[in-house]
């Protein structure tokens, strides 16, 4: 706080990139396809009650008003295998929802995650070996990459879920630019929204769950949100239907590439 000012501070991807920790164990690797950050701001107090006291909800001031973030995250795991040894390699959708935290003991900016679709068999490792929150989806992609222009022409991701069904229309054009009310520059919006590397959750079981990820620097692009219809957004009440056209920020990237460090930790 700065006066009465809710103040973020500026960041920079220097202070927060460094090199890969060797994986061991299970650790995964995967490519990330059709990468997407569509990122809600609400008034901070939709957040309360949904994580322990140990974190606090990273906001930010918007029109005068402590905003909390939320994004939904689509993708395709492709070439989903062991980052240690030869392992078969697996493709599946997947979307994640997730708030930006602060964990109180350490300092580390992080994310709670509300959740996760996947559209795999796959799913009962997370979901039964490790009680993650994750729910069963039938995930779609519709996508049209232009390698000319560095653009979508297409862009279309759907899922049916009896937990979180969704569907998002994004777009792209020469004239999108980044834009990010709140943040002192570019640069800071930019760690903030793509490189936390801790997540927490309450596992199935009520516990609470945390694992990590590395990648290097993102090279996300700014685009449009032309529809979106997130049904989990609006029955915890956090982004209702008739808010959800309307994305504070919406960022896509191509294909990235994540380590994933496994297996998940207990806390307490």
């Amino acid at each position: 706080m700065r006066g009465n000012r809710l103040v973020q501070e500026v960041r920079k991807f220097c202070d927060y990139v460094h090199d890969r920790p060797a994986p061991s164990g299970v650790d995964v690797h995967c490519g990330l396809k059709h990468f997407a950050i569509i990122t809600y701001a609400v008034p901070a107090c939709r957040f309360d009650g949904l994580f322990p006291e140990r974190f606090k909800l990273d906001r930010v001031e918007l029109g005068g008003e402590a905003m909390g973030l939320i994004s939904v995250v689509p993708f395709i795991d492709v070439d989903f295998t062991s980052a240690v040894l030869p392992f078969p390699k697996f493709t599946m959708g997947q979307t994640n929802y997730r708030i930006y935290i602060i964990d109180q003991q350490t300092g580390e900016r992080c994310v709670w995650f509300l959740g996760t679709t996947l559209d795999s068999w796959a799913l009962m490792v997370p979901r039964y070996l490790w009680n993650l929150p994750w729910h069963a989806g039938e995930v779609q992609f519709d996508c049209d990459f232009e390698a000319a222009t560095q653009r979508y022409k297409r862009y279309n991701m759907q899922t049916k879920s009896s937990w979180a069904s969704a569907s998002v229309e994004l777009s792209q054009s020469a004239s999108d630019r980044f834009s990010f009310p709140g943040f002192p520059d570019t640069e800071s919006a930019l760690v903030y929204l793509t490189h936390p590397l801790a997540g927490f959750y309450f596992r199935r079981d009520g516990k609470l769950g945390t694992y990590r990820v590395w990648h290097k620097r993102l090279d996300v692009k700014p685009a449009a949100l032309v529809s979106a219809r997130f049904n989990l957004l609006d029955e915890l009440g956090i982004v209702p239907f008739s808010e959800q056209a309307k994305a504070y920020s919406v960022l896509i990237e191509p294909l990235n590439e994540f380590t994933i460090y496994l297996p998940p930790k207990i806390i307490g």
